[in-house]
């Protein structure tokens, strides 16, 4: 086994609690079941939102899906560049897995599908 990393990001429409929790699940949910992983093997997620989202934080969400209370997760702020895509939430989920770089599935939700076009095709 080797230690990949899969991306994700989706957007919210408003900076509202219920909503950011409920996208992240959602991407963590298509995360998990397009690289048919569990929570045992899963090393860590690293979650970035841009700073215009700051009603919740997303690891809250994580959390309380049965059996992930033990996987370490962390929050942080996107860098804030200049015309980058708002209201955008950002998952990297470090996984043990025997998957090539090749089979990995990165999802991109709602709007965030434009920041990597070349990879939201393979969804």
């Amino acid at each position: 086994m080797v230690n990949r990393g899969i991306r994700g990001a989706t957007t919210v429409t408003n900076n509202e609690e219920g909503e950011i929790l409920r996208e992240t699940v959602t991407l963590l949910r298509e995360i998990v079941d397009k690289n048919d992983v569990i929570a045992e093997d899963i090393c860590s997620v690293w979650i970035t939102m841009t700073e215009d989202l700051d009603a919740t934080f997303p690891a809250r969400a994580i959390r309380e899906i049965a059996g992930w209370e033990l996987v370490p997760l962390m929050c942080s702020v996107e860098i804030p560049v200049k015309g980058s895509l708002p209201r955008c939430i950002r998952l990297m989920v470090q996984v043990n897995t025997d998957k090539t770089q090749r089979e990995i599935r990165h999802v991109y939700l709602n709007e965030a599908k434009r920041l990597r076009p070349d990879l939201a095709q393979n969804q």
